[in-house]
């Protein structure tokens, strides 16, 4: 059981070799990189980590090695199903190889803005998931929104502990207090909406942005309004090149960045060029 889960983790980015397999090495630095900056723990294959993308077994490649770096690091494995019959042994991947708890994203397709069937879903996946749960609620990847009523009513089950949501929309955090001060934990992934956030109840960030600017997300979920600020000019550059750009920054950090898995593209150096620039900025 975690006694403290972190205030702020990244959302660590995946390095491809050419030929598109993981590069280990790679990895087992990045995870090195991102504990130096500070990070307690991670968020390994999720959208940024291109979770959707990983096949079979890759899953326990990441967390495993990851593992091997410390044992003290905590360790959050995205999870990318349609079906129970996908996200099941996803999960057990998981926990076989190291993982402290599993993040769930909502199925985006045919059960699309089905509520009840979703959040049934939820509920049979905690029910025999070895870890504990997080919901994550990405419209921007999935298309869909996990309403505010029904994480209220998954908040209820024992073996979710709490959620990621990348929506952007600050407001549902009001409705979402009586939940919150029960321990219910939730985790921002909108990089320019932390520290307001924080401010109304959530408990810390899971970002993208953590890969190359770690110390300002952790600043930043502590409400500090300056490093807010810088945070939000080089995300709103990072983010206009999906992955691919955040793995180009992290690079700058002193991540491997390795390839991104078709159909995503590596960058083209115009856009090199103005990420470099608004990561130049942040360093003065």
């Amino acid at each position: 059981m975690i006694q403290q889960w972190p205030r702020a983790m990244p959302a660590l980015i995946t390095p491809f070799d050419p030929d598109e397999s993981i590069n280990i090495d790679s990895h087992r630095h990045n995870v090195s990189v991102a504990i130096s900056a500070g990070a307690r723990g991670v968020l390994l294959a999720g959208s940024t980590g291109e979770g959707p993308y990983l096949e079979p077994g890759e899953r326990a490649t990441l967390v495993s090695w990851a593992r091997d770096a410390t044992n003290d690091l905590i360790i959050v494995c995205g999870i990318s199903a349609e079906t129970d019959r996908q996200a099941k042994p996803q999960i057990a991947e998981a926990a076989a190889s190291g993982a402290d708890a599993v993040l769930v994203i909502t199925p985006g397709t045919l059960v699309r803005d089905r509520s009840s069937l979703i959040s049934d879903y939820y509920e049979r996946i905690a029910d025999v998931s070895p870890l504990p749960v997080f919901l994550y609620s990405n419209p921007v990847v999935t298309g869909y929104e996990l309403p505010v009523e029904a994480v209220r009513r998954l908040a209820q089950h024992p073996n979710i502990v709490g959620m990621k949501d990348s929506g952007g929309d600050v407001s549902r955090l009001d409705e979402l207090g009586d939940v919150l001060a029960e321990g219910f934990i939730v985790y921002i992934g909108s990089s320019s909406r932390l520290a307001e956030s924080t401010a109304r109840g959530a408990y810390g960030a899971i970002t993208a942005s953590a890969n190359y600017a770690f110390s300002l997300v952790d600043a930043a979920t502590a409400q500090d309004e300056g490093s807010q600020t810088a945070l939000t000019d080089v995300t709103s550059i990072v983010q206009q090149n999906g992955v691919p750009g955040t793995k180009y920054a992290a690079a700058l950090a002193g991540m491997r960045e390795g390839r991104s898995r078709l159909p995503l593209e590596p960058l083209d150096e115009q856009a090199k060029r103005v990420i470099a620039a608004a990561y130049e900025e942040i360093l003065d």
